[in-house]
């Protein structure tokens, strides 16, 4: 053997004489599942339950939200009976008002139903909700079919004390006040999801819908009849939502009493437009248009929300 031969063979194998590559990594696809009705049904029930569930666990706002109906239908109702007993035609001031505090019940609820998205998107869970595989609607539409849910549950407790000030438990009536209460908690629900999609801040929020559910309250005849009504507040109470919400619910609840003909000429006239006595089936139907309106309105603006 010749020295300096050496006796491991040589590979001929050619070398791969390129730079090793840097940052390549494989990317592992993602795979978003197709949109369906299904789908869209499903993430409904998810948000429409979220609600419910949060809505159980609080029982401080359960409570809460109960003082203020019950203050003006004790404490209001009951201090001013004995001023309001010559106009009311021997009717309870308790009886006359328990429409109105039915629908405060359902509108202060369904209001801070929607105060939730704001809250949600202080603390970034609306974001989460944002990007998921679901159209935007279906979450929207959740949220007001959950914050109905809950007030008209509210509306439940208070229909429970009809008998305290007066008002008998029919059937029928029960049935047509649980209506009316699920329409207006609704279009309440509707109402503050559309103002919730632009305002950022909780106290905002607050501001805003106290300023315009507090007036839309009093104007519209929760707490007086709507007849005899100077022409400015007239027109006023025409023009305000509520009132077609409130004057249904008050003669569902008037059919069933048995008062003199004078006391419910007086207390229940229904509302009228150029003397033409506007049906509540009709009344009904507005609230239930403006809560359409107020949602498509509410769904636009969240589409536009990144």
């Amino acid at each position: 053997m010749a020295i300096g031969s050496s006796s491991a063979p040589k590979s001929s194998a050619p070398r791969d004489s390129s730079p090793p590559s840097r940052g390549r990594h494989e990317i592992a696809a993602v795979r978003l599942p197709s949109r369906s009705l299904r789908g869209e049904l499903r993430a409904i029930r998810v948000v429409w339950r979220r609600e419910l569930i949060r809505f159980s666990r609080d029982r401080l706002r359960i409570v809460t939200s109960l003082v203020q109906p019950f203050l003006f239908l004790f404490i209001l109702g009951t201090g001013l009976s004995t001023i309001a007993s010559a106009g009311t035609h021997g009717v309870d001031l308790r009886t006359f008002v328990y429409p109105g505090v039915l629908c405060m019940a359902v509108m202060f609820t369904a209001m801070f139903s929607a105060a939730s998205i704001v809250w949600d998107r202080e603390f970034g869970f609306m974001r989460e909700m944002m990007v998921a595989p679901v159209r935007r609607s279906s979450i929207v539409l959740g949220k007001c079919l959950g914050g109905a849910t809950v007030a008209a549950f509210q509306g439940v407790i208070v229909i429970a004390i009809a008998g305290l000030v007066g008002v008998p438990y029919v059937p029928v009536m029960i049935l047509e006040i649980l209506g009316l209460q699920l329409l207006l908690a609704f279009s309440i629900t509707a109402f503050g999801v559309m103002a919730a999609a632009r305002v950022t801040q909780m106290q905002s929020f607050m501001a805003l819908t106290q300023m315009a559910i507090m007036p839309m309250y009093f104007i519209s005849g929760a707490l007086f009849p709507v007849s005899g009504l100077p022409q400015w507040l007239t027109i006023l109470n025409r023009i305000d939502p509520l009132t077609y919400a409130v004057d249904p619910m008050r003669r569902a609840v008037f059919a069933h009493l048995k008062i003199s003909e004078a006391a419910r000429r007086a207390l229940d006239p229904g509302v009228t437009w150029w003397g033409w006595h506007v049906p509540g089936l009709l009344e009904a139907g507005v609230v239930a248009i403006l809560g359409v309106g107020m949602l498509i309105v509410g769904i636009i603006e969240f589409s536009r929300v990144e």
